[in-house]
């Protein structure tokens, strides 16, 4: 397991990578300024219509949500997956599995259970959303996992 710096590093870093690559797609996709538009629809999720309502306060709001799920993702991967056998054999994949599988979780099951505003399902929308967690979740805590692994082993040996 991972020191806690390591995973708060990992938060930090997925998190970070996350929410990059969801505003630079808003703002491709829009080409319209994507802070606001983003950031309160995830504190919509939780605060409901009044997260567009509320002012730019919303938007702090908005990134403190998405850094507490991209906290919850990371330590649920430290705790179950990268525990396994597969995951320190099998990186790249894990890393693909571990994206795909948050991209459901998210979409599949959360989502539906929140306060935001339902998104039409597109085809290119979901390719690109498991796209942003594969190669911002799922591979970064794939690769961070094995690293500090390797790392901790050196140290020990010594």
């Amino acid at each position: 397991m991972p020191s806690a710096r390591t995973i708060l590093k990992a938060v930090l870093l997925v998190g970070t990578l996350d929410i990059a690559a969801a505003l630079i797609h808003f703002y491709i996709k829009t080409g319209k300024a994507p802070f606001k538009p983003v950031l309160t629809f995830v504190a919509s999720g939780l605060l409901g219509k009044t997260a567009f309502t509320n002012g730019d306060g919303m938007m702090l709001a908005g990134l403190l949500i998405h850094y507490c799920i991209a906290a919850a993702v990371t330590v649920f991967f430290f705790l179950t997956i990268a525990q396994t056998q597969f995951a320190k054999e099998q990186k790249m994949l894990t890393g693909i599995l571990y994206g795909t599988f948050v991209w459901a979780v998210m979409n599949l099951l959360i989502l539906p259970l929140t306060k935001a505003p339902k998104l039409p399902i597109e085809f290119w929308s979901i390719v690109i959303g498991m796209l942003i967690l594969i190669c911002c979740v799922g591979l970064p805590l794939s690769y961070i996992s094995t690293a500090g692994q390797k790392k901790e082993s050196i140290e020990s040996s010594h």
